[in-house]
């Protein structure tokens, strides 16, 4: 067999893997978006950077990549799995709770700021598809960018947070029936819409349904499955399947890919596999959308920023002013207040990654002139790169830091089911009791249990719990670990126990943390790794044999409740000392492997 490899061959790859492992520690380290890294690696390694300088210095070509075409091919995964993603994040439930601000300051805004863009195009001169087109693209905000603002800023859960965070999804509901009705529209070239447009959704009208179906009946048993074989690799491959065979059902019916996958992600939502799939995917979700982004970098002409620069920072001023505009009036008529109105119409207020996919299929289908597209298409990259100073003027002109009172001070319209629970890690035995015992005193709490079964009989039951492996800290923070109030973990494994205790001690150093112990020993060795509190199955059983007995002797309750307190108290203060474990020093036991 010839083993002959082309470097050639893999030069593009290694220089997206070189880009990422540039672009994203060094953005993150300047808390900006990597997504505005990837863009910008894009224009450096495409035509239009070091691509037009490869005659005057060829070695140049070593950095330029050769083949745009494949990897925009490739790149169009990664929109998929950002809307997956987005689907996870929600469930009917809270789409239902979100109604009012989704599809009403959502709609009106998608609708009012396609309708004054398309206007301003066609008072240009523009015709009606080439003006409905461009309203589309420059309506849509980044996703991609400003929820990672929002999350790192921890004002997700504010006012204005969860008002952008519904005119978002909104918009990334309004994608698939756009697309659509672009596809019509150029299939008939460019003639208005007619009865017969109607009939051409049925097919896809078809796909939604087979997908809600498949997952309404088929996804949950499907998943069972796969985690009852305990193999992580397994388990990423059904993931994968779930996303890209979502998308293909979709494409096939006439409709976006990314649609598909957001419904399969809206299903899976619903299931107790949903946090454990959102840390499987995240990684292929970050290097596709990166990819995707690169592409779009690589595509832009900058060359038309040189040649028409007033035009292009004209329109983006344009662009930028009326979404900022229409964002702000429709926050104030919703019950927003002027600061946060004011933030979210700034974070708003730029284009977003789906310009590129609607110019994209609007300049295919000719409804849009190519050099219009892409002047376009550079005003609404140069606003993304706003989007960072954008968010930080909007906080300093409208927000304020969110404590909690200030989270308690927002309306109830606003609503966000998500609230600080008590995380119990491990739903046995004696899962189930500390569950009980919190739910009697009406605190309210979530578990997390590797066990498939046991989360099958309590989701039966009804109760609120995850499957997922809980020592990954990727799992611990969707199960709430950032705001929960106390983590309980009862699971029967030592070196399990030890390896939660840690990662969640490393992520919230404040966070009360009661652990099961095997003994003694391994209770001390807990405490060392940060627990609270642990408590020693062999202590604990010791304790309350002895209550029974001195109860059965006839000694007084109160004198029995009062000692075994004091003999639990004096066990925990000898745990708690250096020689607990033998004589071993603090230094040599957190060093001793687990």
């Amino acid at each position: 067999m010839e083993g002959h490899v082309s470097p050639g061959s893999y030069k593009d790859v290694v220089l997206f893997l070189a880009t990422a492992g540039v672009v994203v520690p060094l953005f993150r380290r300047w808390k900006i978006s990597p997504i505005l890294g990837f863009l910008g690696a894009g224009v450096v390694l495409g035509p239009s950077g070091l691509g037009a300088l490869t005659d005057a210095v060829p070695w140049f070509g070593y950095f330029t990549i050769d083949n745009p075409e494949e990897i925009a091919q490739l790149a169009e995964f990664g929109v998929v799995f950002l809307l997956f993603m987005i689907g996870l994040e929600l469930s009917w439930e809270r789409l239902r709770l979100m109604r009012r601000l989704v599809f009403g300051m959502g709609g009106l805004q998608v609708a009012l700021s396609l309708a004054a863009i398309a206007a301003c195009g066609i008072m240009l001169g523009l015709p009606l598809p080439a003006a409905v087109s461009i309203g589309a693209a420059l309506a849509l905000s980044s996703t991609a960018v400003v929820m990672p603002i929002l999350t790192e800023a921890k004002r997700q859960h504010s006012m204005a947070g969860r008002a952008t965070f519904s005119v978002l999804l909104f918009q990334d509901l309004a994608v698939a029936p756009i697309l659509i009705t672009l596809a019509i529209l150029g299939r008939r070239g460019g003639e208005g819409l007619s009865p017969e447009i109607l009939t051409a959704f049925a097919p896809a009208v078809a796909g939604i349904v087979a997908l809600l179906v498949f997952g309404r009946f088929l996804l949950r048993p499907m998943m069972k499955s796969v985690a009852r074989a305990k193999s992580e690799e397994l388990f990423m491959a059904a993931c994968l399947l779930v996303v890209m065979g979502a998308g293909l059902v979709s494409a096939v019916t006439g409709l976006s890919m990314a649609l598909g996958a957001f419904i399969a992600g809206l299903l899976l939502a619903e299931t107790e596999y949903r946090h454990e799939v959102e840390v499987t995917i995240e990684p292929f979700k970050g290097l596709l959308l990166g990819l995707f982004f690169l592409s779009v970098g690589i595509g832009l002409d900058v060359r038309l920023l040189a040649a028409e620069p007033l035009l292009v920072i004209g329109t983006m001023l344009g662009v930028v002013i009326l979404n900022a505009t229409v964002v702000f009036g429709l926050g104030r008529l919703f019950g927003l207040a002027n600061g946060a109105a004011i933030e979210s119409a700034l974070l708003l207020a730029a284009g977003g990654e789906f310009a590129f996919v609607i110019l994209s299929q609007a300049m295919g289908d000719g409804l849009v002139d190519r050099a219009l597209g892409q002047t376009i298409l550079v005003a609404s990259t140069l606003s993304m790169m706003c989007i960072p100073g954008f968010a930080a003027m909007g906080l300093k002109l409208g927000g304020r830091k969110l404590t909690g009172e200030a989270l308690a001070e927002q309306p109830s319209t606003s609503v966000d089911p998500d609230q600080p629970q008590v995380l119990v890690v491990g739903y046995g035995r004696v899962g189930k009791l500390v569950g009980d015992m919190l739910g009697r005193h009406d605190i309210a709490w979530v578990a997390a249990e590797r066990d498939p079964r046991l989360v099958e009989a309590a989701r039966r039951a009804g109760e609120h719990i995850f499957y997922g492996d809980a020592a990954r800290p990727e799992f611990l923070k969707r199960c709430g670990l950032e705001t929960a109030p106390a983590l309980v973990v009862t699971m029967d494994s030592p070196e399990g126990v030890e390896a939660i205790v840690a990662t969640a001690r490393e992520m919230r150093p404040d966070l009360t943390i009661v652990a099961r112990a095997r003994d003694a020993r391994h209770a001390a060795r807990l405490y060392e790794l940060g627990a609270t509190d642990a408590v020693p199955e062999t202590v604990e059983a010791s304790l309350q044999l002895s209550e029974a007995v001195l109860v059965e002797i006839g000694v007084p309750m109160g004198l029995i409740i009062a000692s075994i307190h004091e003999r639990r108290d004096e066990f925990r203060k000898v745990l708690n000392r250096p020689e607990a474990l033998g004589g071993r020093t603090r230094r040599a036991r957190r060093a001793a492997p687990t």
